[in-house]
C-alpha cells in the first residue's frame, strides 16, 4: 500500500493526541505497521508523518472550501456550502481542527508554523474576497473572515471542551447569515447605500 492510504489515520491521530502525544508505537497500532515499515514510508519519522496530515487538511481546504467560495454562486450559498463541508471534515463538531491542535503546542507550532499560517491566512482571505465582491469594503471583508474562522475554531474547542456538539452546529448554521449581513444592498458610486 502507498503511505497515502495511512493518511487518514495519521489525520485522526494527530488531532485526537497532538504531536507530542502521539507515539511511534501508537501509530503502530493504528496502522498496522511496524516501525520498520513506518520509517519506509515516512523516512522523516514523525515530522514527516505530521507533515502529511497536514498536507492532506490543505488539500481538502484546496479541493472543498476554496472551491466552493470561488465558484459563481451567491455569496450566501457559497458560504452556507461552505459550512455544510466543514460540518462533514470535522464530523459535526467531533474532530478537532489539525491546524489548532499542532499551533497550541510549541514544538509542533515551531516545525509546522509556515505551513498553518498559510492555510488559515489563505481561509481568511477566499472568505474576504467573496465579500470584497459582494460589495463590503477590504477592512471589513478581512475582519468579519477572520471573526468566521475564529468562530468556527471557537466553537469546535468549545463542543470538545463541554462534550456537547450543539454550539458547533448553531455556529455554522448561523454563520453563512452573518458573514452576509449587509451585502447585497444597492450600490452607489463604490459605496454600500443602507
Amino acid at each position: 500500500m502507498s503511505k497515502q492510504t495511512y493518511v487518514p489515520i495519521l489525520l485522526k491521530l494527530f488531532r485526537q493526541f497532538g504531536y507530542e502525544g502521539v507515539t511511534l508505537s501508537k501509530i503502530s497500532q493504528e496502522t498496522g505497521l511496524g516501525k520498520a515499515s513506518l520509517y519506509h514510508h515516512f523516512p522523516k519519522g514523525k515530522a514527516e508523518m505530521a507533515e502529511a496530515a497536514l498536507i492532506y487538511v490543505n488539500q481538502w481546504l484546496e479541493t472543498s472550501i476554496f472551491q466552493i467560495l470561488e465558484c459563481k454562486e451567491s455569496p450566501s450559498t457559497r458560504f452556507k456550502s461552505m459550512c455544510e463541508e466543514s460540518n462533514r471534515f470535522f464530523n459535526e463538531g467531533q474532530n478537532s481542527c489539525l491546524l489548532a491542535v499542532l499551533v497550541i503546542e510549541k514544538s509542533s507550532d515551531d516545525l509546522f508554523h509556515p505551513q498553518i499560517r498559510a492555510a488559515f491566512s489563505r481561509w481568511i482571505e477566499a472568505i474576504a474576497k467573496v465579500l470584497i465582491d459582494a460589495g463590503l469594503d477590504e477592512a471589513s471583508a478581512k475582519t468579519r473572515a477572520e471573526d468566521a474562522i475564529i468562530s468556527i475554531q471557537g466553537a469546535l474547542i468549545l463542543s470538545h471542551g463541554l462534550r456537547d456538539f450543539d454550539s458547533f452546529q448553531r455556529v455554522l448554521d448561523q454563520l453563512p447569515q452573518q458573514l452576509c449581513r449587509d451585502i447585497g444592498v444597492t450600490r452607489e458610486k463604490g459605496k454600500n447605500v443602507r
